[in-house]
């Protein structure tokens, strides 16, 4: 066994120490690099930086901004839809800010006022249906049998009538 002496191993013991205080100091350095480079981005794709981005912690940022980036555009949903889907979800929340956003950016994806009204309709349906079989403690597994009984006849009246169409 190999014997360190006291000063070599205090000297290697305050590299190590000073190299672990030094990481978040190199850390917060980069941070505030890839915050400009998303503030820049949003500014660009925008015209501002939003209020919500505004808001999160300077270290958060740019983490923000590529979540959002990444839950916008298209995806297996077409954007109106996805946007259709939000708005119910605001609406249900409620958040204000939200269902203005949604609305707008809906709209602004085509989405019709009777679009508009059935996706706010669809949520409220939701929740009725929610209430009503969480308030009377419905078993979930009684629920998902007779669920798929339900689909299971459903799916046989329709070939029924595709046969009956020939």
């Amino acid at each position: 066994m190999t014997k360190t002496n006291g000063p070599t191993a205090r000297g290697i013991g305050l590299f190590v120490a000073l190299s672990l205080l030094a990481l978040p100091l190199l850390a917060q350095e980069g941070q505030k690099d890839a915050t400009q480079k998303a503030e820049a981005e949003m500014k660009s794709a925008t015209g501002t930086i939003p209020a919500m981005m505004k808001v999160y912690p300077d270290h958060w940022r740019a983490g923000a901004w590529e979540w959002f980036k990444a839950t916008q555009g298209p995806g297996a949903i077409p954007s109106k839809y996805g946007e259709l889907m939000s708005l119910a979800v605001a609406s249900q929340i409620p958040c204000a800010y939200c269902v203005y956003a949604h609305t707008t950016t809906a709209k602004m994806l085509g989405a019709t006022d009777a679009e508009i009204r059935e996706a706010v309709a669809k949520a409220a349906e939701t929740r009725h249906w929610s209430t009503v079989l969480n308030g009377n403690d419905i078993s979930l597994d009684e629920f998902k049998k007779e669920w798929d009984g339900i689909l299971a006849h459903m799916k046989k009246q329709k070939e029924a009538k595709k046969s009956g169409e020939k």
